[in-house]
């Protein structure tokens, strides 16, 4: 029955670092009811090395091999007292006697150990798992009883393996055989075995290699016939990625064998791909689970797996090098790749990677980096014929790569998936060196640059849903619209990323002389405060490298100030791949050449630019153009009304009160800027018209058409006190054309023009009665389009053009679209 079948546990070096960690262990044991438990333990964590350290001291003749064991010896004995009492601490410490003598006669004879090295150091290096197994069992039977606990097994009692070019194979039926003559069928109770140390055909003591301990658990599992594996480690489960490099990065409930397999091949740290063996043949359930943390599920690895993800995690090998061979002559040539493996080969060169273009033109390898140069010359030396000859051009490497690779059983037969690896590498401005997948469809690989890793790895895991899409923002300038933005963000976030696992994520907040920093994000509901408190001296330097984080895969800036010194860094940041989003209209209409390299920047930085909000606030009319002309439509003209304070004006100003009063009210009410002057200026309006102007290929600047100013003469140059004060005297003019108008059965409204021939004009004109323009809200803005397409009816855009919060959303538009254009699943 299961109740009655093994259950085998695993504790490896991290789990069973002190003495307090082996009371942790034995608590976890201690839960458990199953009657028969194997518990596979590493030693102390460090210990391994350590004890290699005194064979590599006494290779050297080096006499502080001695105090090093005395070391080792210190660290055990410690442990011992803190866990045993009694007979059973005498018994411990004289058996670490016994072995520290074997250990150093083995260590005085250098000779002995140069002759053999590597059995030297399986020998010694076996100790640790011997020391922790009898601590443990020790321990367990001290609290448990004799009846529970107290057994332990010397797995070189047991396994028996033979070592070939893929490392050790077991030998099953000697094996088999040894366990059922160490542990009867009867036996009941805990048993803890020693990991990574084995017995070879000639019965010489051996190891498993690095990973051991996980494969001796695998094996004895296999050999109990046990009915679960659980591996106990210092993390909650495998990941989704490295948490230290994608902090979103999540624990995977449930995987395949083959899944873990590929995970574990490309980097996943917590298992290796050779534990697996012997519980895929034997299909053993594998769990992976958190000593320190044992409440949590953990992940649970086995035949086949019914999941939501079709990605189940993301990888990385750092570490690699590429190497190239490329040549015409290679073209319809059997035996190419033959010759370039079999040298390999040779030299003991593990490929890890493999991507051949279908012409044959090339084949490309990934390989360790550490072995490129020599790598790098045996392919050299096996086509030196054909290089001389000029059939092979070239033979090349290149160092500091790290392979990317996706792994999912859900990627099976589901089109797009690649599109969307390396779409998403794309759109992070990764530029790939290499990719691979396999005929499986179960990975997807691709080789980066190793400085552009962590950015890979981010990009690649929000990109398929296992972490939110995660843009790093920063805000400069939180006035009137940049605090309504932040606001609006505090209120949307939560659904953002419920609805669309969207993660906008403020970091920086910059105002003219301080900045915020956040280390993972900015509390909006206290940013206030928070920059009372923590703000420091504004380093625009500094806070860019902050919000262009490595470890996030996209970084946006919004501008929300009017300065031009701020604008003229845009090409700066999207060079850099950094978006930008911003209301501040300087940028697009002051320099057309400056324009022109702010599109170029943003080609070569991969990275978008969003500006809607420079004319009509949050009203479509940039995109309505881009719209028109991207669909082959030919725009004749554009005219419209475009200040929403101006608008304001002149819906209110209808004779009954002087013009002058109006301003003035409407400068107490808040319609006005400060100065009222920059918005009866016209010169606004005139960056906006400029700016449309360009939209439509039209290299216009501000000064090539004329600007109505309203403001008279005299009083541009004055406080803006004396200014309100002085206005008055110029009522009677705009009363006259007030008069005028209506002689025309028209009303006054402030209109800019544009048309395809690149005139323009910005000013106070009688507009029909019937038309759009007379027809609008008090702080509307209406832009009217005439095209081929909308010709005797023209294309109408009309909202409101002004306001804080309508500026604000449109903003806030812009960066939701520039999250549908990252790719997150957005419909905008």
């Amino acid at each position: 029955m299961s109740e009655h079948r093994w259950k085998i546990h695993k504790f490896g070096g991290s789990s069973l670092h002190d003495a307090s960690c082996f009371e942790r262990v034995a608590q976890i044991l201690a839960s458990r009811v199953d009657a028969r438990i194997g518990v596979v333990v590493s030693a102390m964590g460090g210990m391994t090395d350590h004890l290699l350290s005194l064979v590599t001291l006494a290779e050297k003749e080096d006499a502080s091999r001695e105090a090093q064991l005395h070391a080792a010896g210190e660290r055990h004995s410690t442990a011992a007292k803190k866990l045993v009492t009694g007979h059973r601490l005498v018994r411990i410490l004289d058996q670490w006697s016994e072995d520290a003598a074997e250990i150093a006669g083995l260590l005085s004879s250098p000779d002995r150990i140069r002759s053999a090295l590597q059995r030297s150091r399986d020998i010694v290096a076996g100790y640790g798992e011997i020391w922790s197994a009898r601590l443990l069992a020790a321990h367990l039977e001290q609290h448990l009883g004799h009846e529970r606990a107290g057994t332990w097994l010397d797995a070189r009692r047991v396994i028996t393996v033979r070592h070939g070019e893929l490392g050790p194979s077991v030998l099953w039926d000697a094996s088999r055989r040894k366990w059922r003559e160490v542990l009867p069928e009867s036996f009941n109770g805990i048993a803890v075995m020693t990991g990574f140390i084995a017995t070879d055909e000639q019965g010489l003591q051996t190891t498993l290699g690095r990973n051991g301990s996980d494969f001796s658990a695998s094996i004895f599992a296999a050999l109990a016939g046990a009915d679960e594996l659980v591996i106990w480690t210092d993390v909650d489960g495998v990941m989704s990625a490295d948490p230290n490099r994608v902090p979103e990065a999540r624990v995977i409930e449930s995987l395949s064998y083959n899944e873990a397999m590929e995970l574990a091949y490309f980097g996943a740290k917590v298992i290796h791909p050779q534990t697996l063996g012997p519980a895929i043949e034997n299909d053993i359930p594998v769990f992976i689970r958190n000593t320190f943390a044992p409440k949590h599920a953990g992940s649970h690895i086995h035949t086949e797996v019914q999941a939501k993800d079709r990605i189940k995690g993301i990888t990385a090998v750092a570490g690699m090098a590429l190497l190239n061979l490329e040549g015409a002559g290679m073209i319809g040539v059997p035996g190419t790749a033959d010759r370039l493996f079999a040298a390999l080969k040779a030299a003991g060169v593990s490929v890890t990677l493999i991507s051949q273009a279908s012409s044959e033109h090339s084949i490309c390898v990934a390989v360790p980096e550490t072995v490129a140069d020599l790598a790098h010359k045996v392919v050299r030396d096996a086509f030196a014929e054909e290089l001389a000859s000029g059939y092979i051009q070239k033979i090349e490497s290149q160092g500091a790569q790290s392979i990317i690779a996706v792994v999912g059983d859900g990627m099976a037969g589901t089109p797009g998936i690649a599109a969307k690896f390396f779409g998403t590498l794309g759109r992070a401005g990764i530029n790939i060196r290499a990719i691979a997948q396999g005929s499986s469809e179960r990975n997807i690989s691709a080789v980066v640059n190793t400085a552009d890793a962590t950015r890979a790895l981010r990009a690649v895991h929000s990109g398929f849903y296992l972490s939110a899409k995660t843009i790093s923002i920063g805000l400069i300038g939180p006035g009137t619209v940049g605090a309504t933005l932040l606001e609006q963000l505090r209120q949307q976030s939560h659904r953002l990323r419920k609805d669309f696992n969207l993660d906008l994520r403020i970091r920086a907040i910059a105002r003219s002389r301080t900045m915020l920093l956040g280390d993972r994000r900015i509390d909006l509901a206290k940013w206030r405060e928070n920059h009372e408190s923590a703000a420091v001296d504004l380093d625009l330097a500094r806070f860019v490298d902050h919000v262009d984080a490595d470890h996030l895969p996209h970084a946006a800036i919004i501008d929300c100030t009017a300065s031009l010194d701020v604008a003229k860094r845009y090409t700066e940041w999207l060079e850099r791949g950094i978006h930008v989003i911003t209301p501040n209209k300087k940028a697009f209409s002051d320099d057309p050449d400056y324009y022109s390299a702010l599109r170029q920047s943003a080609r070569l930085g991969n990275a978008h630019c969003l500006y809607e909000t420079t004319v009509g606030a949050a009203l479509p009319v940039i995109r309505t153009i881009r719209d028109l002309i991207d669909t082959g439509d030919r725009i004749h003209s554009i005219q419209g009304i475009f200040s929403g304070t101006l608008a304001y004006l002149f819906n209110v100003f209808d004779g009954t009160v002087p013009f002058s009063s109006i301003v003035r009210a409407a400068k107490e009410s808040g319609y006005t800027e400060p100065d009222p002057r920059d918005d009866l200026s016209g010169m606004d309006v005139a960056r906006k018209l400029t700016i449309l102007a360009r939209e439509m290929g039209l290299p216009l600047r501000i000064g090539d058409f004329p600007v109505h100013d309203l403001v008279p003469e005299a009083l541009r140059g004055v406080p803006v006190d004396e200014f309100l004060d002085r206005l008055p005297d110029y009522d009677a003019q705009m009363e006259s054309l007030l008069e005028a108008a209506r002689e025309k059965n028209g009303k006054l409204r402030y209109v800019a023009r544009l048309t395809e021939d690149g005139k323009a004009s910005v000013g106070l004109d009688t507009v029909d009665a019937n038309s759009a323009f007379s027809h609008i809200n008090l702080t509307d803005n209406v832009v009217e389009f005439v095209t081929d397409r909308y010709s005797s009816n023209p294309l109408v855009v009309q909202g409101p053009g002004a306001g804080p919060a309508v500026t604000a959303g449109g903003v806030f538009a812009d960066l939701l679209r520039l999250a549908a254009l990252l790719g997150n699943g957005l419909s905008l």
